[in-house]
């Protein structure tokens, strides 16, 4: 791995893990950040599933929703979630859950990033759309 790419995984993981519920009660890590691109995962725990052992919907998509802010903020002005659609595929069979963003569109006051949700088998287990609104303009 380069220099660049160490220090802003470092600088990314850093800022991020403020987030403290994507953090420390979800477990997300920043397994990989460049411009408009992210890939977050967790271990599967028993806080993240349900009643049944299956994991939570909500944890899937804070998985996507995390590894959207980090996507679309990493050196980029602070942008928010406008619209959210998530499509639940599958269960998931591995042991661990992987978000992968994609920038679809950036426009100058909107953006719209699509994030595959994987298992570390390659069970696709949801796929969501967010479209997100830039709260600071390009200098």
């Amino acid at each position: 791995m380069s220099d660049l790419v160490n220090e802003n995984l470092k600088k990314a993981r850093e800022f991020f893990y403020q987030d403290l519920f994507s953090a420390e009660a979800a477990k997300i890590q920043i397994d990989e950040v460049g411009d408009h691109y992210a890939k977050c995962s967790f271990e599967i725990g028993r806080i993240h599933q349900n009643a049944y052992g299956g994991v939570m919907g909500g944890a899937i998509f804070t998985l996507a929703d995390f590894t959207f802010a980090v996507a679309s903020n990493f050196n980029a002005p602070q942008t928010v979630s406008v619209t959210s659609q998530i499509t639940y595929l599958g269960m998931a069979k591995g042991k661990k859950l992987i978000g992968e963003s994609k920038l679809i569109k950036d426009g100058r006051t909107t953006c719209f990033y699509e994030i595959d949700i994987t298992d570390d088998l390659g069970t696709k287990v949801a796929f969501v759309s967010i479209n997100g609104m830039k709260l600071e303009k390009r200098g």
